[in-house]
């Protein structure tokens, strides 16, 4: 039984050393991908279509509120209050405009964001089983320190493994 133990305790560093442990930088990966270039365009017409519609309101509450003040002087109490209430709503409006149009852009992007980081994620794995590694780090989550002689960088693999260059 001694004997035993003895050698499962001299043969537990040689495992020790037999794991393999990966690095990745996600973000490079990300940023080299097509999909990503195309989500970010999309995203960018997405917003400046967005602008344009805000802008394009907010001239016409300016609009109206130029008018509104020429003539307040010369306009009956009950006109006067209905433009105001009017002037308000659109305000209100374009408000409520930019908060969906902000909602709609985040969702958006979580969408685009979250196909592309699943085809990454799909990627290191099959890396990293190809490859027979214990554990894949990423570096982009902001790990503080990663032994690069004791841990491979797999972010090649990875891009290959994708189609990237």
């Amino acid at each position: 039984m001694k004997k035993l133990l003895v050698m499962l305790l001299m043969l537990a560093p040689m495992a020790a050393f037999a794991q393999k442990f990966g690095h990745v930088n996600s973000q490079e990966i990300i940023q080299a991908m097509p999909e990503f270039t195309k989500a970010r365009a999309d995203i960018e017409a997405l917003t400046k279509q967005y602008d344009a519609d805000l802008k394009s309101m907010q001239e016409e509450l300016q609009k109206k509120s130029e008018a509104y003040e020429k003539e307040q002087a010369t306009l009956p109490a009950n006109i006067k209050q209905r433009r105001e209430t009017e002037l308000q709503e659109m305000y209100q409006k374009i408000q409520q405009s930019y908060q969906d149009n902000q909602q709609a852009l985040a969702k958006e992007q979580n969408e685009k964001m979250s196909a592309i980081t699943s085809k990454v994620l799909e990627a290191i794995k099959a890396v990293g089983q190809a490859g027979g590694y214990i554990y894949i780090m990423d570096m982009a989550a902001g790990i503080p320190y990663i032994s690069t002689t004791l841990s491979t960088d797999v972010t090649k693999d990875v891009k290959t493994k994708l189609g990237l260059k």
